[in-house]
């Protein structure tokens, strides 16, 4: 008989769940990661077996994290964006996987822009 910790009792797949490859990403209308791509639908490349943990979401909300994107089931977040920062945004995936020197990335180029004007609004 296999006994689960509480919070254990919903996971799908145990030991070897690396996320790799190609997934979608559903960003919230009008947030950074939006206006930086473009879109709401986009897909980017991961390799990692770490999750944001669903059990911290309302919290995150409630102390105004905006969770900005989603994987299109709603299941799992993938990016987050603090409100009141110049460019606040985490991703779970890893954008650097399809940046180019004269190609830079949506969100790299959007983090650059928003490093210039906030140092010309300081002076």
């Amino acid at each position: 008989m296999v006994s689960l910790l509480e919070d254990q009792v919903d996971v799908k797949n145990f030991g070897g769940t690396m996320r790799l490859g190609r997934n979608d990403t559903l960003f919230k209308e009008g947030s950074k990661p939006a206006l930086a791509y473009g879109a709401t639908l986009v897909s980017e490349r991961h390799r990692h077996r770490y999750e944001f943990s669903n059990t911290c979401r309302a919290d995150y909300e409630k102390s105004g994290m905006i969770i900005a994107g989603l994987t299109p089931d709603g299941e799992l977040v993938e990016s987050l964006e603090w409100p009141d920062h110049p460019w606040g945004v985490g991703v779970q995936f890893h954008p650097e996987f399809k940046s180019r020197p004269v190609s830079p990335h949506p969100l790299f180029a959007a983090f650059v822009k928003a490093s210039v004007e906030y140092g010309r609004k300081r002076g």
